[in-house]
């Protein structure tokens, strides 16, 4: 089994930044994907950013290029999301989630909710503009 705990979330300002973390644990923590979705109310849960476990590609959803950043520490089992110039319309629950299989570098296949095997419990950003 594989746990994942987000942190990080919170009400900030338009404009303004916040980082949210991902602590994975678990004997059989070994993923080949890292990813972080969004789920706003009344919406489905969308993807937001990915990052390959070993190699370190990212992939990003056109909505937060730019302005959001993943990253990983191989050491910490610890996915980072730092979201920068925050809007109003990035309000959302945030889930972190993980996939232990190899994908092929299709950025397509990284959105699929239906890939990721693990799920963390979300944390709420809030964006007050």
């Amino acid at each position: 089994q594989v746990q994942l705990v987000e942190s990080g979330g919170g009400l900030v300002q338009a404009g303004g930044s916040l980082r949210l973390s991902c602590a994975a644990s678990g004997r059989t923590f070994s993923p080949y994907t890292m990813g972080w979705f969004r789920q706003a109310p009344g919406t489905e849960r969308a993807f937001v950013a990915a990052i390959t476990w070993s190699g370190g590609t990212t992939y990003y959803a056109d909505a937060v290029k730019g302005r959001f950043t993943i990253s990983r520490d191989n050491a910490k089992n610890t996915v980072y999301l730092q979201m920068n110039s925050l809007k109003s319309e990035d309000t959302a629950v945030y889930y972190c989630a993980s996939d232990a299989y190899w994908r092929p570098p299709i950025p397509s296949w990284y959105e699929r909710k239906r890939n990721y095997d693990y799920w963390g419990q979300g944390t709420q950003v809030t964006v007050s503009s």
